[in-house]
């Protein structure tokens, strides 16, 4: 992989008179209302300026937004997850790795509501969170992409978008049967939205075409893209680039960083790919049978003696 930080200014960026690269203004910043036109990738990626910021490497990052402590869940007599703690900061890329059956999808389910740990606490935004519905979280800013590919593959890639809008609309079922007055406006508003998603992800050749009809890695687009129109503020992303190959994986990896600097969106990845982990991540944490084997930044990672044995091959 060929991805850093630094390099990606994404394919929406205009330049300033300063030189500055400046965020596309009509998708708006998911998460972040009022940025719009003003959203700057810098901006995006420190915060407000009254916000307390720490520095990973030669990037920062704002408050802890979300928060998991002593997390434990089994299912039966399987410890899928056994006494972990983590927390993930503002506008952060916050990577999970580990083996297969290592628990970084049972922790994904955690933090979105999917799966309710018996021990542990999960605090978001200030506020511990019990027994949090998956809709719940969805409405508190919360979105994610599935391991395998969960979309409606005989619906078009902008009907496949326009679900994940579900948690914006606000006017009635029967309203919306007879798109009639509010309703209508409401729909062709979403539907603006979704079309400025479909440019910022550069599918719209495909905006109506059957999704199933599509190939694995412009599948794998259309469900982030899904994701994306939810306007989150966190995103969860379960192994976003499996089965891709590398010129599939560089655009992935330029699209998951415009979002993150120009938008400010807060990602937690799960990813095998070490080489795209390593390239974009701020911090990682290592799982391992269940258990936090590691957690740092991934320079740190890459030398912790745990990891190495357990995961990245012993060191000689």
């Amino acid at each position: 992989m060929t991805a850093t930080r630094t390099a990606w200014q994404g394919p929406m960026a205009r330049v300033d008179a300063t030189g500055s690269a400046v965020a596309p203004g009509t998708i708006g910043a998911p998460g972040h209302a009022g940025h719009g036109d003003a959203g700057h990738a810098d901006h995006a990626r420190t915060g407000d300026a009254h916000r307390p910021e720490t520095t990973v490497g030669t990037h920062t990052r704002g408050d802890v937004i979300l928060d998991l402590q002593n997390i434990s869940l089994s299912f039966g007599g399987v410890k899928a997850l056994t006494d972990i703690s983590f927390d993930v900061c503002e506008h952060e890329i916050r990577a999970i790795i580990g083996p297969n059956g290592a628990g970084k999808s049972s922790m994904l389910n955690v933090i979105n509501g999917v799966y309710h740990p018996q021990q542990g606490r999960i605090v978001f935004r200030g506020q511990e969170r019990r027994q949090m519905h998956p809709t719940a979280a969805a409405r508190q800013g919360i979105a994610r992409t599935f391991q395998n590919i969960a979309l409606f593959k005989g619906m078009t890639v902008l009907d496949n978008i326009m679900t994940g809008r579900n948690t914006q609309f606000r006017t009635g079922v029967f309203a919306h049967a007879l798109w009639w007055g509010p309703a209508r406006a409401e729909e062709m508003q979403h539907r603006r939205r979704v079309e400025e998603v479909i440019d910022f992800l550069e599918i719209q050749a495909i905006r109506k075409t059957p999704v199933g009809r599509l190939p694995y890695g412009l599948q794998k687009r259309v469900e982030l893209a899904r994701a994306l129109a939810a306007e989150p503020s966190m995103l969860l992303l379960d192994e976003p680039m499996a089965g891709m190959n590398v010129e599939e994986k560089q655009d992935m990896c330029r699209f998951i960083l415009d979002v993150n600097q120009q938008f400010g969106t807060t990602i937690v990845l799960i990813e095998h790919d070490m080489g795209v982990v390593m390239d974009i991540s701020d911090r990682v944490v290592v799982l391992d049978y269940g258990k936090k084997i590691g957690d740092g930044t991934p320079e740190e990672v890459k030398s912790n003696p745990d990891v190495i044995r357990a995961y990245l091959g012993t060191s000689h």
